[in-house]
């Protein structure tokens, strides 16, 4: 095997190993953010630490790659901007980090599965996606939709008994310490909030795609809404925790000060980078089809780092909510093949169109010549 065989098969393997990194980087977000959390630190200090760190980190990317693309700021997207930082900085991740105290990191990445979801119902209120009920994948994304929200609800009111994995098989003084702490949670709240947070999700990513068209500098468009997502977090947090100081001091402890380092260069600046590469060349139904992955992970890791424990009903719950992603994939992936083959079948026309009007015009240029020559003669 040549060298030019193995380059190949290595950028046709980019995009798969690309969104894998990025899997298991969403993974070790939830896993460090859960025990961070657990530890006591508190989550809306955790988010304006993420994005503080996201935008010094960001930031000088922005400013070299982005200088010759880089458009007028103006105020209409400045102001979608401060949108866009008030919908996912500020409001999703406080949402997000306060329904996982109120749960398990197993638990919070899978209601994340809901997100493509929800997504799509609001692109449909906002006309930005087409809906046909006469087209079957059409209704595959309806369909998937219900079967994702059905999920959710099962995974939230179902706890049915719990699965005895050898490796948490815990000594009795653990097994009283993990019930006095499963006690403590509320998984109807923390559906509630996470659920919330993911609607906000959805809004920025709708916004989102509508502010690139009138600032396409994505890097520089990340590094705005960090920035501004620190900002509001920052006002958003002093607001809740009415002026105590205690909480912002987290250099006492690895496991505070490991999270937003790692969730504000992992999950907010290289995911950013990695995601609008892959996408390029891929689109977004490949890199959202590879979320459950993060799921599994965080399942299998948070049993043996955060010895949780897996209860049947939750596990059938995030099954579901799989099935009814997959569903709404692949009438998103139908939708998007007719909608190649409609425009590649318009330029095909548009081609036959073009041919047709030469082929005339050199049958008169012929008759012309022939004209021309009869009368010479």
């Amino acid at each position: 095997m040549g060298i030019a065989s193995v380059e190949r098969i290595f950028n046709q393997a980019k995009p798969f190993l690309g969104v894998i990194f990025m899997q298991f980087g969403s993974a070790g977000n939830s896993i460090i953010a859960k025990n961070a959390l657990n530890n006591g630190m508190d989550q809306h200090v955790l988010v304006v630490y993420r994005y503080a760190i996201a935008t010094l980190f960001i930031s000088p990317f922005a400013l070299v790659l982005d200088r010759k693309i880089r458009p007028k700021m103006t105020l209409s997207v400045f102001m979608k901007i401060l949108l866009l930082a008030l919908l996912e900085p500020t409001l999703d991740q406080n949402l997000y980090y306060t329904g996982m105290k109120y749960t398990t990191a197993t638990f919070a990445i899978a209601m994340c599965n809901i997100l493509p979801a929800f997504a799509f119902f609001m692109a449909w209120i906002c006309r930005l996606e087409k809906v046909s009920l006469r087209k079957i994948h059409s209704l595959l994304k309806i369909l998937g939709t219900i079967v994702t929200v059905g999920g959710a609800m099962l995974m939230t009111l179902v706890t049915g008994p719990m699965l005895p994995l050898p490796w948490t098989q815990v000594h009795n003084a653990q097994q009283g310490a993990l019930s006095s702490a499963i006690t403590k949670q509320d998984p109807l709240k923390g559906a509630m909030f996470m659920g919330i947070g993911c609607l906000c999700w959805s809004g920025f990513i709708i916004l989102q795609a509508i502010t690139l068209k009138s600032y396409p500098a994505p890097l520089s468009l990340t590094a705005w809404i960090c920035c501004m997502g620190a900002i509001e977090g920052t006002v958003f947090a002093l607001a809740i925790e009415k002026g105590s100081a205690a909480g912002w001091f987290i250099f006492h402890s690895y496991s505070k000060l490991a999270a937003p380092l790692y969730s504000g260069i992992i999950s907010s600046a290289v995911a950013y980078y990695i995601q609008g590469v892959v996408m390029r060349t891929k689109g977004p139904v490949f890199v959202t089809a590879f979320n459950p992955l993060s799921m599994v992970i965080v399942a299998i890791l948070s049993s043996f780092v955060l010895s949780e424990i897996l209860y049947l009903g939750r596990v059938i719950g995030a099954i579901v909510i799989v099935v009814g992603l997959y569903l709404f994939l692949w009438g998103k992936s139908k939708d998007q093949s007719s909608t190649n083959m409609a425009a590649t079948a318009d330029t095909g026309e548009k081609e036959m169109t073009v041919l047709d009007e030469l082929n005339q015009d050199a049958v008169v240029m012929d008759v012309t010549s022939k004209v021309t020559s009869d009368q010479s003669v």
